[in-house]
């Protein structure tokens, strides 16, 4: 009986705890199924990690294929799994999530694991988050550290483990993470830290880089090599324990050399007019998102190499004209307690290193000495002299008065002055040099240069300094052309029956302007003089704009407006008698598109910046292949270039005939010398250069387009064309030749006193006695215009 009793007490204590069990499981199910479908209803779909589609970096590149321009939001370009090298895969693995090829997505014993070692370690020495948990943290949820968060990540994880395969989460992962350094993925942070594609990292390299995403800041080699190589050990370590490398091979990569190349983005180094030009051309057409998001690829026609060239050849001229104007004055001057302070403070900013011949320098004036004509300079750890022959141009600072020199240093020059210096030589090893006074420049200029067969825009440089001045003065500035607005005059009066034989007169003319304070107009001549019976020719090769202005009075402003516009000024243009001077406003690229018509048999070429737009997914979405458009005919262009030539070969623009091959072009100076220009052009290429202050000031006295402007345009066609063949200006066929008598303009006969070749249209040919516009009928004109 008592035995009965005891089975019955077992049989339902079984009964009491099997029942206990059922309703506890069935709690913690409905708690846990409760817990999931809570948690899941708001959660993001992992579907749309199969077309992962991050912000990626958008990319310019130049004519030849260099980088030139980089824009993102977030510094990354994705990279192929499979050219992801396996070391880094794995040393990514080891440090992050050695058991990631085993578990669903989430690791509950490297979870126990890392609680235990951080234990052990009294510090966070370890996460117990997997990869794929990682990946949720960056790409599904956001980075707040909660209950919730933490369970849907869980959820996500087993998801995403169940969607895609473990090479398609390391795919997501490598390139999301952010690695330091403002790089994003692998690829990026390769780029940024060792100047290669993440392909070519070696075994030291990768593990470097997989030691970052603990903290980048942190261990970052840059501003912690100590802790860097600290975690790179780690990294190592780890690999050893799972077997992905020996001892020995550890040892030998903590032994290997590594080589730092700071990331640094292009986009304001070589091309930064460019670049710039085309990011607001981009972002204008595509919007704000494509342009820094969508890693689009823009391939444009940027010369590299021209653009340095014309770079340095404006930085050159305009220094040059700076100096004409005079020495503006030192930029500090410091007592001697407050000098030693600023010496030391070059101590740290040039360090010991031998300073670079041709940059310049900050530096303090310490001995201004007027028996040797001498001036002693401190550089922190280096020093150096100016001798009076490197400093004579800085005369007081005075744009009107004529270019003149100093005869002492101290009429310039003061101890404790803080000036700039520009390295000429390196005199000895111990760290002197001789040098030259030296000043930036307040004046700006532009440089445009285009082939004029296809209307790529080789080079654009929009001022002295991008970092100066993002104000790009080549595309967005209208400033007066003065002079080199007249061979679109000229070329519309060629259009209107003239000829370069056509004799003009002149002489002193009146017209009624009811813009001018005392209703009248008095055009006059650069030098105030009238040379009376001019060729057209002449004319233009001098620059005379008594002629200019009568050759508008007869074919009319309004016509020669129409044609500017055809010729492709785009620019609104004022129908008026000064438009002979150049008086509307115009920019730099309209004057060089406009020239390229001569210089391309009177077809206007379509300006050309990019080439190619390519989308993320490697579609072309935009194409730009050359086209020009017939605007005059092949014997305009050509006779109009005929005349340029005359220009640089016995011109205003003789200086530039030192290219030393067949020239055309035309000089530019407004009123009270404020814009300086010169438009010029070769067979293979046309550039324009203009000079000038931004707020309208005056260049100087005699600042001329032949004096400011036409040798920046040398020096970089010197160099620009240095490997092109040399070629002559081809000749249409409805071109034709005769010989004049230069003083009529008609067909020279024997009693012709001088008598030169001449190029005509058929329909134009001279008749002898010549082709003469008389001086206006019952037009007036005072004694002081004849200099009576």
């Amino acid at each position: 009986m008592l035995s009965e009793n005891k089975s019955q007490k077992r049989r339902m204590a079984i009964v009491i705890f099997l029942t206990i069990t059922a309703v506890f499981m069935f709690l913690v199910t409905t708690v846990s199924l409760g817990t999931y479908y809570y948690f899941s209803k708001d959660l993001p779909s992992v579907t749309a990690l199969k077309d992962f589609r991050p912000s990626i970096i958008t990319k310019v590149y130049a004519s030849d294929g260099q980088l030139i321009g980089e824009y993102f939001v977030e510094r990354r370009t994705l990279v192929e799994y499979e050219k992801i090298p396996k070391m880094l895969v794995l040393a990514f693995v080891a440090a992050e999530d050695d058991d990631f090829f085993e578990h669903p997505g989430i690791d509950i014993s490297g979870i126990i694991r890392a609680f235990i070692h951080n234990i052990q370690a009294g510090k966070v020495v370890e996460g117990g988050s997997t990869i794929t948990q990682q990946l949720i943290k960056t790409l599904l949820l956001t980075p707040t550290v909660d209950l919730s968060r933490k369970i849907k990540e869980a959820i996500l994880a087993y998801r995403i483990e169940n969607y895609l395969t473990k090479e398609e989460i390391l795919y997501l992962y490598l390139n999301q993470i952010y690695l330091g350094y403002g790089a994003f993925g692998v690829e990026s942070a390769s780029e940024s830290y060792f100047g290669k594609p993440v392909e070519e990292l070696n075994l030291a390299e990768c593990t470097l880089l997989a030691g970052l995403t603990k903290s980048p800041e942190r261990f970052s080699p840059y501003n912690h090599w100590d802790l860097a190589k600290e975690r790179q050990k780690y990294v190592l370590s780890r690999m050893l324990n799972e077997k992905y490398i020996t001892k020995e091979i550890m040892e030998e990569t903590l032994n290997t050399p590594i080589e730092l190349k700071k990331y640094s983005n292009p986009t304001r180094k070589k091309c930064p007019y460019f670049v710039e030009h085309v990011r607001r051309y981009i972002e204008k057409k595509y919007g704000s998102t494509a342009l820094y998001r969508e890693g689009l690829s823009i391939y444009t026609t940027v010369d590299v190499e021209k653009q340095g060239y014309a770079r340095e050849a404006l930085k050159k001229g305009l220094k040059e004209l700076d100096k004409r104007q005079g020495w503006r004055g030192a930029l500090d001057n410091l007592k001697d307690e407050d000098a030693d302070d600023y010496i030391e403070k070059l101590k740290d900013k040039y360090g010991e290193e031998p300073l670079v011949v041709g940059m310049t320098y900050k530096g303090i004036v310490t001995i201004v000495n007027n028996s040797n004509k001498v001036v002693s300079v401190n550089l922190g750890s280096q020093s150096g002299t100016i001798t009076l022959a490197n400093m004579s141009w800085a005369r007081k600072f005075n744009p009107a008065a004529p270019y003149g020199s100093i005869s002492r240093p101290s009429s310039a020059l003061s101890k404790g002055d803080i000036i700039l210096v520009k390295v000429l030589e390196r005199t000895s090893d111990k760290g002197t040099y001789r040098l030259a006074l030296d000043q930036d420049p307040q004046v700006e200029g532009a440089v445009v240069s285009m082939e004029p067969d296809t209307g790529y825009v080789k080079v654009l440089v929009g001022g002295y300094d991008f970092s100066r001045s993002e104000f790009n003065r080549a595309v967005q500035s209208r400033r007066q052309p003065g002079s080199s607005f007249k061979p679109i005059i000229y070329s519309a009066a060629l259009d209107k029956g003239y000829t370069p034989a056509t004799v003009i007169y002149d002489s002193p003319i009146i017209y009624k302007d009811k813009y001018s304070r005392k209703g009248v107009w008095k055009p006059k001549n650069y030098d105030g003089k009238f040379y009376g019976p001019t060729t057209l020719r002449r004319a233009l090769m001098l620059s005379r704009n008594v002629v200019s202005v009568k050759i508008v009075f007869d074919i009319g402003p309004d016509y020669v407006v129409d044609y500017a516009k055809k010729l492709g000024i785009t620019s609104p243009l004022t129908a008026v008698p000064a438009i002979a001077l150049g008086s509307s406003g115009v920019s730099p690229i309209e004057m060089t598109n406009a020239f390229s018509v001569f210089n391309n048999g009177g077809n206007r070429p379509m300006p050309i910046f990019v080439t190619k737009v390519v989308d993320r997914d490697g579609n072309v979405i935009e194409e730009n292949l050359p086209k020009s458009q017939p605007v005059i005919s092949p014997e305009t262009a050509y006779i109009m270039t005929s005349l340029m030539e005359s220009v640089v070969q016995s011109g205003t623009g003789t200086r530039v005939k030192a290219l030393g091959r067949p020239t055309a072009g035309k000089t530019g100076t407004t009123n009270d010398y404020i814009d300086a220009w010169f438009m010029g052009f070769i067979p293979q290429l046309t550039t324009g250069v203009w000079v000038g202050f931004d707020d309208e000031k005056t260049l100087g006295r005699y600042e001329t387009g032949s004096k400011a402007a036409a040798p920046i345009w040398l020096y970089y066609m010197k160099e620009a064309v240095k490997d092109m063949p040399v070629k002559v200006f081809p000749i249409p066929e409805g071109v034709v030749f005769a010989r004049v008598d230069p003083e009529t303009g008609g067909v020279a006969t024997d009693d012709s006193y001088e008598t030169v070749i001449e190029c005509f249209k058929p329909d134009s040919l001279p008749k002898e006695g010549g082709d003469i516009v008389l001086p206006e009928e019952g037009s007036k004109f005072l004694k002081e215009d004849l200099g009576l």
